[in-house]
C-alpha cells in the first residue's frame, strides 16, 4: 500500500492503534499534540539518537524489522548506561517515496519488539517525507532516583576497570557485510560488462556466505541492550562509580570517563573480552582484532568502574570481565600490551563527522 493513500496521520494510526501503556509514569500516550508523563520521586532521563540512511545503516543488508529493533536499543542502552530504567520512547521517522505503508509496519514491529523487551511505552512522533532516504530519530525517556545515577565523571584512582559481554563482534559483523556486498557488486559489474543476462538473472537469487560467522552479524545488525547487567548489579548492591555504553569503541569511551573523571587509566590486553567468531574474521581479513575490539564500536556493551572494595562482588558478576585499573592521571591512558609494553590509548572510534581522508 502506498503511504500517501493513508497520509500521514492515518500511518501514525495504523502503526500504533494497539499501543497500550505499561508504566504508572505513562499518563497519556499517543493521540495528543503532548505525551504526558509524571514523575513524582524521580530524576527523569533523556537520550536521543539520529540514524541516517548511508551513514549509520545500509538497507542493502539490513531489513526494517532488524533496523527498529536497532534504533530502539541503542537509545534503551544510554538509559542503562546512567543505571536509570527506561520507560518511553518517541519516534520520528522521515521517509521518500521508495518505502510502503507495509514497510513501515515492519519497522515497528521491529522496534515494538525491542520495547517490550524492557518495557518500553511508545508515546509519540512525527512523520515527515524525505528526498534523501530513510532518517530516524528517537528520543528514550527513563527514570532513576537521584543517589542511583551515574555519570562517567566519577571514576577515580584504584578504582577497577570492567565490560559486559564480548567486544569488536559488531565491527566484525560490519566487515563481512560490506565483503559480502562488494562481491555481489562486483559480480552485477562483471555480468553487465558481458552482457551475461543469464548470469544477472542469476544474482537475483544471491545469497551471502555467512556460515559459522552469524553470531558477528547478529552483534551488527539485532545488539542487546544490558539491562541485564545492570539488575545484576543492583542486585549484589554494586553503584559503580562512572559508566557509560560502548557504542563508539571501547578506547574512545575509556578516554571519555578518563576526560570527565580527571584520571588515567591501565587496560590489559590480555583482558578485552573477545569472541571466537570475532578472532576468526579478523584473522580472516588481516586485522588485528585487538584493535577491533579497541576502536570497533556498536557493541553496546557497558563499560564501567567500580570502587576496589567490591571486587569480589563484580568478579563473580555472570557476563562481566575486569580488564584494568584507573590511575591517577599523571600517569596517563595506557594499554599495557601481553608483552607488558605500554602504549597510549587513542580515541580512533566511530566519528560521524570526521573529515574524509581524500
Amino acid at each position: 500500500m502506498e503511504i500517501s493513500e493513508l497520509g500521514e496521520f492515518g500511518l501514525i494510526d495504523r502503526l500504533t492503534k494497539d499501543i497500550q501503556p505499561r508504566n504508572t509514569s505513562t499518563l497519556n500516550g499517543v493521540g495528543d499534540d503532548c505525551a504526558v508523563m509524571h514523575y513524582p520521586d524521580s530524576e527523569v532521563l533523556v537520550t536521543t539518537d539520529m540514524l541516517m540512511e548511508g551513514v549509520h545503516f545500509d538497507l542493502t543488508y539490513i531489513d526494517l524489522k532488524h533496523l527498529g529493533y536497532k534504533s530502539a536499543m541503542v537509545n534503551i542502552s544510554d538509559i542503562f548506561a546512567m543505571n536509570g530504567t527506561p520507560r518511553q520512547m518517541v519516534v520520528s521517522i522521515a521517509l521518500s517515496r521508495k518505502f510502503k505503508v507495509e514497510d513501515m509496519e515492519e519497522f515497528y514491529a521491529g522496534l515494538r519488539l525491542a520495547c517490550d523487551k524492557w518495557g518500553v511505552d511508545i508515546v509519540g512522533g512525527d512523520t515527515t517525507s524525505s528526498l534523501t532516504g530513510l532518517a530516524i530519530s528517537i528520543t528514550c525517556i527513563g527514570e532513576a532516583t537521584a543517589g542511583d545515577i551515574v555519570y562517567r565523571k566519577g571514576a577515580k584512582d584504584t578504582d577497577l576497570i570492567c565490560v559486559s559481554g564480548d567486544l569488536g563482534a559488531a565491527y566484525m559483523g560490519l566487515q563481512l557485510l560490506e565483503r559480502e556486498k562488494r562481491i555481489y557488486y562486483d559480480q552485477v559489474r562483471e555480468a553487465q560488462k558481458a552482457g551475461n543476462q543469464n548470469a544477472l538473472r542469476q544474482l537475483a537469487d544471491f545469497q551471502p556466505d555467512f556460515a559459522g560467522k552469524e553470531y558477528i552479524i547478529q552483534r551488527q545488525i539485532m545488539p542487546e541492550a544490558r539491562g541485564d547487567i545492570i539488575r545484576q548489579l543492583h542486585e549484589a548492591n554494586i553503584r559503580p562509580t562512572s559508566m557509560m555504553d560502548i557504542s563508539d569503541g571501547l578506547s574512545s569511551e575509556l578516554l571519555h570517563i578518563c576526560q570527565a573523571s580527571g584520571c588515567g587509566c591501565r587496560v590489559f590486553e590480555k583482558n578485552i573480552p573477545i569472541d571466537y567468531q570475532t578472532a576468526v574474521m579478523a584473522e580472516e581479513l588481516n586485522m588485528n582484532v585487538t584493535t577491533c575490539a579497541l576502536n570497533g564500536g556498536e557493541d553496546y556493551e557497558l563499560l564501567f568502574t567500580v570502587s576496589i572494595g567490591d571486587y569480589e562482588r563484580v568478579e563473580q558478576m555472570e557476563g562481566v570481565r575486569l580488564i584494568g585499573h584507573i590511575t591517577d592521571a599523571s600517569l596517563g591512558s595506557k594499554l599495557v600490551t601481553r608483552d607488558g609494553s605500554e602504549l597510549d590509548l587513542v580515541a580512533q572510534g566511530w566519528n560521524p563527522l570526521k573529515k574524509k581522508e581524500s
